[in-house]
């Protein structure tokens, strides 16, 4: 049997998270090792590299890879701008990953296919902390090879494992037999993908960021061919979560996405139809039919040329099969994770500080970090998986007085209500009340309320640092 402490941690995924999780073993001297599946560093980030982000460079990038980067000589991008994609690969990811340091340790065209630990399958129990992990690495020849690891650090994100698009988890009828008519995530409308949307009828599924991102790829679109056209469905009929806080986002950039959207459906240039759950998609003519439920019954959208899913993605289990995970049984996050970041119980963009004591399993030694920590819970920021592998990292080293001094302030959505106005009406009152009135700096009147009682707040609108129980009634 290996002895543990000769091992190296393994890295899984050399996106931004399992880079910066690099960077941190090597600044404490422990040996590291990056499996990367794409033929490049962050391949998932290239395939999305057309998207701006509405977070800006000191949002993006890691303060230890960071310093890392400058011993090097490299020069910093300006803080307040925001990158594509592309300019993250370009002018951080792959500089990072061409430093004598990281070049080492990375491996790229090495697949996982799966995590064990040596000699134990999942059942056995004495000894299990002792033994090392094996991962099984296919280099795509055919053969699988068994690399040990001392821990675990999986940072493989969620991008190649999208959501159907059918409403109840599972592919709609009709979904995989007319996949030819249909793209998932982002795809890029006005580059790569113009041929495909330009003077053409696209319905967009879907009411995150990046349905948002496609609708004004393809408003734009519009403007330049009148022939194209937009519908949109979702599945809720509260859309405040995308439409967002507006002027109250503490991320400009991400509130006027919202307003931009909102503003086009409001013009009747995207047309929506909300409380849509997919359930079956069928030919007609070249064309497709999308089938849903709603509240009044079935109804069709279409015909329509293509569908572009962006609901999301989901985290792929089949990796870790042979470890023990105490998972969220909804969000597939850690369990511990899982209450902070429900979408179903939170609206208010708040994240509170979490660190490897939130991110840990009953496997000793195997983390979960990046957006696949987050499970199905959407709106993760790089900024809070490069605190989770700082903290992660420190309790891999031993040093729990770091890996528990967690700190993680996110920058607020400005979004508290659950209740979006209908048709311009006044907003309802909601779980905070409805909106602050404009003079106040508050969240909604729940918050409002208790600034003028001297509270510090209802913990609605408090940055993460300043988190407080949030009273009965109160979002």
């Amino acid at each position: 049997m290996t002895s543990l402490d000769t091992l190296p941690v393994a890295i899984i995924g050399a996106g931004p998270v399992g880079l910066a999780a690099a960077a941190h073993l090597i600044r404490r001297g422990l040996p590291a090792k990056v499996y990367e599946a794409g033929e490049t560093v962050a391949a998932n980030v290239r395939d999305w590299g057309h998207v701006r982000l509405f977070s800006p460079w000191e949002y993006n990038t890691d303060t230890v890879a960071r310093a890392l980067l400058q011993s090097h000589g490299w020069q910093e991008p300006p803080g307040k701008a925001m990158p594509t994609g592309s300019d993250l690969y370009e002018a951080y990811l792959k500089p990072l990953a061409e430093t004598p340091e990281m070049t080492a340790v990375i491996e790229t065209g090495a697949t996982v296919k799966a995590i064990t630990r040596q000699g134990a399958d999942k059942v056995l129990s004495k000894g299990r902390e002792t033994k090392p992990f094996v991962l099984a690495v296919s280099n795509g020849n055919g053969s699988i090879r068994r690399d040990l690891a001392r821990a675990v650090i999986d940072a493989s994100g969620t991008w190649t494992a999208p959501n159907p698009l059918g409403a109840g988890g599972i592919l709609a009828e009709g979904e995989a037999e007319n996949a030819e008519h249909i793209a998932y995530g982002i795809p890029d409308v006005l580059g790569r993908d113009r041929a495909a949307y330009e003077g053409r009828i696209t319905l967009v599924a879907g009411a995150g960021h990046s349905a948002a991102n496609v609708l004004l790829d393809l408003a734009k679109l519009a403007e330049r061919n009148p022939g194209t056209s937009i519908v949109w469905a979702t599945r809720g009929e509260n859309l405040m979560r995308v439409y967002g806080g507006g002027s109250a986002d503490q991320l400009p950039a991400r509130g006027e996405l919202g307003s931009r959207l909102k503003a086009l459906v409001d013009s009747g240039r995207i047309t929506l139809v909300p409380g849509f759950s997919v359930v079956r998609v069928r030919t007609a003519g070249g064309q497709v039919i999308v089938e849903g439920e709603t509240a009044n019954g079935l109804r069709e959208i279409g015909p329509v040329d293509r569908i572009v899913a962006s609901t999301g993605q989901r985290p792929d289990l089949n990796l870790t099969r042979e470890l023990r995970l105490d998972l969220d049984p909804w969000l597939e996050s850690s369990r511990a994770l899982g209450p902070l970041i429900d979408p179903n119980l939170h609206s208010c963009g708040s994240v509170p500080p979490h660190g490897h004591r939130e991110l840990a399993h009953p496997e000793p030694g195997f983390y979960t970090v990046g957006i696949k920590s987050y499970g199905r819970a959407p709106t993760f920021l790089m900024l809070t998986g490069y605190e989770q592998v700082r903290s992660v990292v420190a309790a891999i080293a031993g040093d729990l007085a770091a890996a528990d001094d967690v700190h993680l302030v996110l920058p607020e959505t400005g979004v508290c209500s659950t209740n979006l106005p209908v048709d311009g009406a006044p907003a309802s009152s909601g779980c905070c009340g409805g909106s602050a009135p404009a003079q106040v700096d508050a969240c909604c009147v729940a918050d409002a309320e208790a600034k003028s009682a001297g509270q510090s707040g209802c913990g609605c609108g408090t940055k993460a640092s300043e988190k407080v129980a949030e009273p009965a009634g109160c979002c």
